[in-house]
């Protein structure tokens, strides 16, 4: 099998996996480009401790984090079965690179893993691995991470970063909408695909000091950290392929990109 690309997906609202809108067309145009791989690994911005963990449950729970959404939300499953093997290679290829991880056999898909993957690949048929993020270690760690994790690609596994290219959610309620965008959003989505164009590393793990607006972008950092692993899987001469899924509510920035 040729190389995987590895993916950074932002997935949104829980509510996308009820109403896909543009996301959803993209990832499925996406998923028929994309040879089946074997298993995924799946980094999720709403999975985070403060060392690296491995997710080794044979079959994972679909996870609803989140309140107040509409009931049939609660009633969505996403039976994927997860891979104690890979999960034990993906711990295995951290611990050689000084990233020692944990295996926790019991964490379920939360939404940032199963929302994306079910408009992807719908028929939850191939082995999901989740790993965490860790917030507090910032970009360069993810960076490796990614980079421990790139002999993958090799062997059909896909590796997912799933967060948000901006994820400010104190800008609900501000009037922002698909007519009245927040001013820092374009800036920012447009500041990362040159960056990455450029193969400007250096910059990108230091987006908080060079990007336009990245405070109003990112308060905190866990939404963007998943695409420095996917960033690192891919490695420094990647090419970086945006997919441009819209901007949900005027602040979201829907942002999908393939590394090749």
């Amino acid at each position: 099998m040729n190389s995987l690309p590895s993916l950074y997906i932002s997935h949104g609202s829980p509510m996308t996996a009820l109403q896909p809108g543009l996301t959803g067309k993209r990832l499925t145009e996406l998923a028929a480009l994309l040879p089946k791989p074997r298993a995924i690994v799946m980094a999720s911005a709403h999975w985070l401790s403060r060392k690296p963990q491995v997710g080794a449950s044979i079959a994972p729970e679909t996870i609803h984090d989140f309140r107040g959404f509409p009931s049939p939300l609660y009633e969505l499953r996403y039976p994927a079965p997860g891979s104690p093997e890979l999960a034990e290679q993906v711990a295995q290829l951290l611990d050689r690179a000084n990233l020692p991880a944990v295996i926790n056999h019991d964490r379920g898909l939360d939404h940032g893993a199963w929302v994306p993957l079910r408009l992807l690949y719908p028929d939850a048929d191939i082995p999901v691995v989740p790993i965490t993020i860790q917030p507090e270690l910032g970009p360069a760690h993810q960076y490796a991470v990614g980079q421990a994790l790139s002999s993958l690609r090799d062997e059909g596994v896909l590796v997912i970063g799933s967060g948000s290219i901006t994820h400010n959610l104190h800008d609900f309620g501000a009037g922002y909408s698909d007519e009245r965008k927040a001013p820092y959003v374009l800036p920012f989505i447009e500041w990362i695909e040159q960056r990455l164009a450029a193969g400007d590393v250096d910059a990108l793990l230091d987006y908080r000091r060079h990007a336009p607006g990245a405070e109003r972008a990112h308060p905190t950092d866990e939404h963007l950290l998943p695409l420095f692993v996917a960033l690192g899987v891919a490695g420094p001469k990647a090419h970086a392929q945006r997919i441009d899924a819209g901007i949900d509510l005027g602040f979201l920035a829907m942002d999908i990109y393939r590394f090749n």
